[in-house]
């Protein structure tokens, strides 16, 4: 199963990002979407899990969770924006970790955990890269690949 993971658009959903989630089997939105038609916008290419960031307000915060759980070919993956902590205890038997908010990639694995941060994939903030990140769930487990929409 191949996700695409994007987070921290802030009301902006760059064609490059669109074009690096196709062929996603799902999406995921690590928070700070922004603007409900940002969602809309994955939604054509695959289902969506979304959370609630710390950016996201009136409507939008009430359509979204502050986490949100999925499975993946037997893989249970967690999702939170990270504002709260960077490092959340997911829950029993989770083995992805799914963050965004710091706007920097990461992949780390800890604890038989995947920890994934996509980095930022809305306005460049400071030097830091324009990302998502693929996540690749089959027979070998967990994988994930940061992916740079921007030079």
């Amino acid at each position: 199963m191949r996700i695409g993971v994007i987070s921290d658009t802030h009301g902006l959903l760059r064609p490059e990002a669109l074009d690096a989630l196709r062929g996603s089997d799902r999406i995921v939105h690590a928070g700070d979407v922004g603007d409900r038609a940002i969602l809309d916008a994955l939604r054509a290419i695959a289902p969506v899990t979304a959370v609630r960031g710390n950016v996201d307000r009136g409507d939008l915060a009430a359509l979204l969770p502050a986490t949100a759980t999925l499975e993946a070919d037997g893989v249970l993956i967690y999702v939170h924006h990270g504002h709260e902590s960077s490092r959340a205890t997911p829950p029993a038997g989770a083995r992805v970790v799914i963050s965004g908010h710091t706007h920097v990639p990461e992949i780390e694995e800890a604890g038989g955990v995947l920890y994934l941060n996509p980095g930022s994939a809305g306005q460049r903030r400071f030097d830091l890269p324009v990302t998502v990140a693929i996540l690749t769930v089959d027979g070998d487990g967990p994988r994930a690949r940061i992916v740079p929409i921007l030079p």
